[in-house]
């Protein structure tokens, strides 16, 4: 059985997802997310300072690889914002006061997760506001130089 998935079924399982988490994007839309640049995540997650989870998908983390030592949890979780959210706590020991810093791509589906968490209770989380890739906060992660594991289990 193979477990890859083609790009249609990509679109359509992100497009479900996307659906599922439509009311709870429009709740936290009008919520700021406290954002965190690359530099200081990679240095802060580097000290033990914070946990640094990567947020996009499986096919994203084979792309670019990820930060040295950063947790991955899926945004578009197939268990929908519950299964994320236990994802996460699980990636935190159960504590949600733990710092944790969400890396996605550019820093939209980061800024999306920490709204998410913060409505349930996570009280010290922030979005790397340039993501991976970059955006218009900045050039990002990868372009920084900052360091990229490959993905071997992805």
């Amino acid at each position: 059985m193979s477990l890859a998935v083609s790009a249609s079924r990509r679109r359509v399982l992100a497009a479900a997802a996307a659906v599922m988490l439509l009311p709870l994007s429009h709740a936290f839309a009008q919520q700021a997310a406290p954002e965190i640049g690359p530099t200081d995540a990679q240095a802060k997650a580097r000290a033990g300072q914070l946990t640094l989870i990567d947020v996009r998908t499986p096919e994203e983390w084979r792309e670019t690889g990820v930060a040295p030592g950063a947790g991955r949890v899926n945004f578009y979780h197939p268990g929908g914002p519950e299964g994320f959210v236990k994802d996460v706590l699980a990636k935190v020991g159960g504590k949600r006061d733990t710092p944790i810093a969400l890396i996605c791509h550019s820093g939209n589906r980061s800024a999306q997760a920490q709204r998410l968490l913060a409505a349930q209770g996570f009280t010290n989380v922030y979005s790397v506001s340039e993501g991976m890739s970059g955006s218009s906060a900045g050039p990002g992660w990868i372009k920084r130089g900052l360091p990229a594991e490959p993905c071997k289990a992805c």
